[in-house]
């Protein structure tokens, strides 16, 4: 007998959204309770709380977070910078130039609405507001699922990119910014992707190449330009190039390589200023070198858009793709 996820007034999104909600570990229905949705699958019987509104659907038997590391006091897995902190740091200038995420963010905007006057877009990692977004947020008619493995404002469901907790096919398109080099496999996630996806749906993803660690533990994977097309086999190519040039890898390369003497917090608080009030200027010749062929070979990190297919690209046919200058021979 199929149980309808019956709506719950309290949480973030809309009716309709929520009876998309699937179990993340065997992908059942689930049903609601005071406090908590269970799966309604008898040999699964999963159960995951609601806290401040918010879901937590996490798989305890496959990801690096535990449903209990959210039910404590301090239950904030990823942690925001203080206001004060925050604050300080804008009055620096920043080492990285995004040029194309305004952009590509209008592009992608546009094409969901063409595919579906009101669309259902998926936000993979939303607790921060990613770079160059506000295109997708000021459109009224598209409504937004934003998504993390911490607590937001925001925050309509945490969960885990290696197990989404949505039915196929539920979403016109899926953002994923800045969040694939924090997951342990990214080929998972993007199969995850693929399967919320509606037909024809669409991806807009920027993931990096030359960057160093941040996040911490919570960093684990790089891709070049074509080891990201790559990831994105399944979906078809709208658009795809450097988002963030060399001019920025480099002032990150100099910032951590002078990081790399100390180990104080005083201390590397104090080099970050310093490193980023005499770098910034290198991130100003992404402006002229950002689309050469170059860039495809030394990009601090990658975008893609794509939609959904049938076909996967092969190997053979991949290799054709490389849009850089470096000889294949040693």
């Amino acid at each position: 007998m199929t149980v309808e996820l019956q709506a719950n007034p309290q949480l973030k999104f809309t009716e309709s959204t929520q009876k998309l909600l699937c179990c993340p570990v065997c992908k059942s229905q689930l049903k609601i309770s005071s406090s908590q949705l269970e799966c309604t699958n008898y040999q699964c019987q999963a159960a995951f709380p609601i806290i401040n509104k918010t879901p937590v659907l996490i798989n305890d038997n496959q990801s690096v977070f535990a449903i209990s590391d959210y039910q404590g006091q301090d239950s904030t897995i990823l942690k925001a910078k203080p206001k004060i902190e925050r604050a300080l740091i804008n009055l620096i200038p920043s080492i990285t130039l995004n040029l194309k995420a305004k952009k590509n963010y209008k592009k992608f905007a546009e094409l969901v609405k063409a595919q579906n006057p009101n669309p259902r877009v998926l936000i993979i990692g939303g607790s921060i507001v990613g770079e160059g977004m506000e295109p997708l947020l000021s459109a009224p008619e598209i409504e937004l699922v934003e998504t993390d493995v911490s607590f937001g404002e925001k925050i309509s469901v945490v969960c885990d990119a290696h197990d989404i907790p949505f039915a196929d096919n539920s979403f016109d398109g899926v953002v994923v910014q800045a969040v694939l080099e924090h997951v342990a496999d990214p080929y998972r996630c993007v199969e995850e992707i693929h399967r919320v996806l509606k037909a024809d749906g669409l991806v807009y993803a920027e993931t990096p190449f030359i960057a160093q660690v941040h996040l911490g533990k919570y960093d684990f994977t790089r891709f070049t330009h074509l080891g990201h097309r790559r990831l994105f086999r399944k979906f078809e190519e709208i658009d795809n190039g450097a988002v963030c040039g060399p001019g920025t890898a480099l002032a990150w390369s100099y910032q951590y390589f002078l990081l790399s003497f100390f180990k104080s917090s005083v201390a590397r608080a104090l080099v970050k200023v310093f490193a980023r009030i005499t770098s910034f200027w290198l991130t100003y010749f992404d402006y002229l070198i950002i689309d050469n062929p170059g860039s495809f070979d030394a990009a601090l990190g990658y975008y893609f858009i794509g939609k959904k297919s049938e076909k996967t690209i092969a190997d053979r046919e991949l290799i054709n793709l490389y849009r850089g200058t470096q000889s294949s021979s040693f």
